[in-house]
């Protein structure tokens, strides 16, 4: 039976937790005792708890995150309670910061501060031997990145058929936007680009196909990152799809003429926009050369097949509900595949602290921290938004409504107050932002676009109706039935793409139809 057990709840089970790999990766000779057990927030605490406890080991090292520590917390008070003796160890950025004020950390025997990657197999080889530390809390030092072993072998065969794969050619951020962990970890270091490379080809060499880079800074390295991006388009294969993190005013030549060669689909970029308005950048410390970051969207969008996930933050402080919503329009007009809305949460040990007086915010003391109002968005402004957000991740975002989702601002001219209408309108007709079905959801937008908007019946059906063939779909909804000819051609779609079926039915017509991947 294994001495130690590494263990964290993942967000969904097609998650995989790449710091629990690290861990493992470095213990050492500590490796053959210890085993690797991971969970999911679905399942319940008392059961992750009798599994834990069948192993019988010594230390339980939890891996607690913004998304798992409520959980967690759960499950830390179910085992001290049970087995005081058990050693738990915790680690993960919700940790590192503010111990003194957290529960969890309380009832814990030891917290590892920090990237833990070495600092839990010294902690543990003491505890085993009987030589326990002094101090409760201990602060990680920044690991020598060419001296760590890296995780990758230790994704198993059922991982590389069913989860996301995390890799990282690069830690930290150069950057200080004070809402996030990461301008905390200053410089920016990398990993030996050969070594990494090859451990990624590896993987290739097993069947993995998709992979989820997790630097903040994919672009900020530009002989890396050209490095990276010629391996892959050395091995372009059916189904192979890559997610990076972009820094959006940073585009050179190099990295343009190496993306703009990736089949439609299989590039997927995570551009952090996050405010078009200066003032408010400048609150946050963010800076942003927008002038280059529009040009950026528009050779992407003009001249590559990449698929472009950009985020906007709601709540930041010096933002009004009218300047988001221009950024809103403004980035709608850029046309990136999809826009993640997102409010704005206090994570620990980040400086957007230092508003709260100046600015009036106040955030919920319960994970995952969102605000809740401040001085220039009261609570219900924001619980507008938190409905908009999810109503645009249902239409706009899921690639189940392309071609209908224009439709909203075709006669208003501003996406963002056409689409809080409808987000306003939809809420009162369902009281609910979650379980709509999507056959529910299509004729709630058929209804508001043609009771609310004007928009004729026909059309609506006619537009509604290619967006359900676009998605896979062949059957009529009897909704639409009356309004479309009784004799219908359908409109069959080559589904052969190499991006997940999301970023598929993102992508254009002409590029479903023309896609020629290299073998």
């Amino acid at each position: 039976m294994p001495e130690i057990v590494l263990a964290t709840l993942n967000a969904k089970y097609l998650h995989s937790s790449f710091g629990l790999r690290y861990l493992m990766a470095n213990l050492g000779p500590l490796q053959s005792r210890a085993i690797i057990a991971e969970y999911d927030i679905n399942q319940r605490p008392i059961d992750i708890l009798e599994s834990l406890l069948d192993f019988s080991p010594r230390i339980v090292g939890l891996g607690i995150y913004i998304w798992n520590v409520t959980e967690s917390l759960e499950l830390v008070s179910l085992l001290k309670r049970l087995r005081p003796e058990l050693l738990v160890v915790l680690g993960g950025p919700e940790v590192s910061y503010e111990t003194d004020e957290q529960e969890i950390t309380r009832l814990a025997d030891y917290v590892i501060a920090g990237e833990a990657d070495t600092a839990f197999a010294t902690l543990s080889e003491a505890l085993l031997n009987g030589n326990p530390p002094a101090h409760k809390i201990i602060q990680a030092g920044v690991p020598e990145l060419a001296r760590l072993r890296l995780p990758y072998t230790l994704y198993t065969d059922e991982d590389i058929r069913n989860r996301v794969l995390y890799v990282e050619a690069s830690r930290g951020c150069p950057f200080t936007c004070e809402f996030c962990l990461s301008s905390l970890d200053i410089p920016v270091r990398q990993f030996p680009i050969e070594p990494f490379l090859q451990e990624l080809d590896s993987l290739l060499a097993r069947g993995a196909l998709q992979f989820k880079f997790v630097d903040r800074t994919f672009n900020l390295n530009l002989n890396v990152s050209a490095a990276i991006l010629r391996f892959f388009i050395q091995r372009l294969r059916p189904g192979l799809f890559v997610h990076f993190e972009m820094i959006p005013d940073r585009l050179p030549e190099t990295l343009r003429h190496l993306i703009a060669q990736f089949p439609p689909g299989s590039i997927q970029l995570e551009v952090g926009i996050q405010t078009f308005d200066e003032s408010v950048a400048r609150n946050i410390s963010r800076r942003q050369d927008f002038v280059k970051l529009e040009e950026n969207f528009r050779f992407l969008k003009g001249d590559t097949g990449v698929h472009i996930h950009a985020d906007l933050i709601a709540g930041l402080p010096g933002e009004t509900a009218g300047s988001f919503g221009d950024g809103f329009d403004r980035l709608v007009a850029l046309a990136p595949h999809e826009i993640q809305v997102g409010i704005l949460k206090r994570l620990r040990g980040t400086p957007i602290v230092r508003h709260d007086q100046e600015w009036g915010m106040v955030y919920s003391p319960v994970p995952p921290y969102e605000i809740l109002q401040n001085k220039l968005m009261d609570f219900a402004t924001l619980q507008q938004l938190r409905r908009f957000s999810r109503y645009w991740d249902l239409v706009g975002n899921s690639g189940n409504f392309i071609e209908t989702t224009p439709l909203f601002w075709a006669k208003s001219g501003s996406p963002f107050a056409s689409f809080l209408e409808f987000s306003d309108w939809l809420f009162q007709r369902t009281r609910r932002t979650h379980g709509i079905a999507l056959n529910a959801l299509s004729e709630l937008l058929f209804e508001f676009l043609v009771a609310v908007l004007k928009h004729p019946k026909p059309e609506i059906a006619n537009i509604l109706w290619k967006d359900f063939q676009r998605a896979g779909r062949s059957e009529i909804p009897p909704f639409l039935r009356p309004f479309l000819p009784a004799t219908i051609p359908s409109r069959h779609l080559p589904r052969h793409s190499s991006a997940p079926p999301r970023q598929t039915r993102h992508l254009p017509v002409s590029d479903l139809s023309k896609i020629r991947l290299k073998s």
